[in-house]
């Protein structure tokens, strides 16, 4: 699962603290906090038809990761929007959109790590590409990484922050292991989710609930999933029991369906782990309902960013 260049991104315009250039022209400085340390938070967005799904929800994120890490100033959200919004435009995009927005400490007055050598105000990147889903809609493969996600003792990892180097490593481990993803594991040795995306299970017998039900990993080792928040709407709405619990291998190996969920992927099907087969090896039914069900709130709601 290598993503392409898109030939559409070649002459991108990005916005960097307002200011609009092309790709090839942007940057910013050696001594932004975000080169320095990773210090940094960030959303993926996307665009359907002109609007932004669950746009508030993403920004109230941002906002609350960029409070944990005492970022001493936070743009006004109108600001916020209204960069999106020309970045857009400058790029003429309505649809088909990734938007990655990024939120740095900003720039530093002399190298090191201390934040009291912030004292410029930070810097917001907004970089929009053309890009689809980025998962293969046949189904996904993954392998566990020795890698572990830290207990929120460690780093609380409802902090969507810039360093990820924990899931770089992992994701290395699936390249080296010709997997698509790296599947997780908290310190007690229990599913977080995968190197870039939450995890749901589909489990029980058909003698017991028809179509199953779901789990998904708790809020510990994981942050706090926009889109993973949204299946647990749609599964409370079409009365699909679904719940937060602890996951082992043991379940994972023994689901009739796992799929994933991302802003950047949306839902997609994951049919082996470990080189284990994931119930009978194809992306199931209650899989694609919830794609379906997803997809039918992404063409109807968002918060409008295009101008008609």
């Amino acid at each position: 699962m290598l993503q392409k260049f898109d030939d559409r991104n070649r002459n991108l315009i990005v916005n960097i603290n307002g200011q609009l250039v092309h790709r090839d022209k942007a940057g910013i400085s050696p001594f932004d906090s975000a080169v320095q340390g990773g210090d940094a938070v960030w959303e993926g967005l996307r665009v359907y038809n002109g609007r932004i799904f669950k746009l508030h929800e993403h920004l109230d994120r941002l906002e609350r990761s960029a409070r944990a890490l005492s970022f001493s100033e936070i743009p006004p959200r109108e600001n916020i929007i209204e960069g999106i919004k020309r970045t857009l435009a400058a790029n003429q995009m309505s649809d088909g959109v990734h938007i990655r927005l990024t939120l740095t400490r900003g720039l530093k007055i002399t190298s090191g790590m201390d934040p009291r050598l912030n004292q410029n105000g930070p810097t917001l990147i907004v970089l929009a590409e053309h890009k689809a889903p980025v998962y293969a809609k046949t189904g996904v493969t993954l392998i566990t990484s020795k890698v572990r996600r830290p207990p929120p003792e460690v780093l609380d990892a409802r902090i969507h922050h810039a360093n990820l180097l924990n899931s770089i490593l992992a994701k290395i481990e699936a390249n080296n292991a010709g997997a698509d993803d790296a599947l997780m594991l908290d310190t007690r040795g229990f599913v977080a989710e995968t190197n870039a995306t939450h995890v749901f299970i589909v489990r029980n017998s058909e003698q017991t609930q028809p179509s199953g039900d779901l789990a998904t990993s708790r809020l510990l080792a994981c942050p706090e999933g926009i889109t993973r928040a949204t299946v647990m709407e749609i599964c409370a709405a079409e009365k699909i029991p679904c719940l937060e619990t602890d996951l082992s291998l043991v379940d994972v190996y023994a689901a009739r369906e796992m799929f994933c969920t991302g802003t950047m992927g949306e839902l997609a099907g994951i049919t082996r782990v470990d080189n284990r087969q994931i119930g009978d090896g194809n992306v199931g039914p209650m899989t694609k309902r919830l794609s379906e069900l997803y997809a039918k709130r992404t063409a109807s709601e968002g918060v409008p960013v295009v101008d008609a």
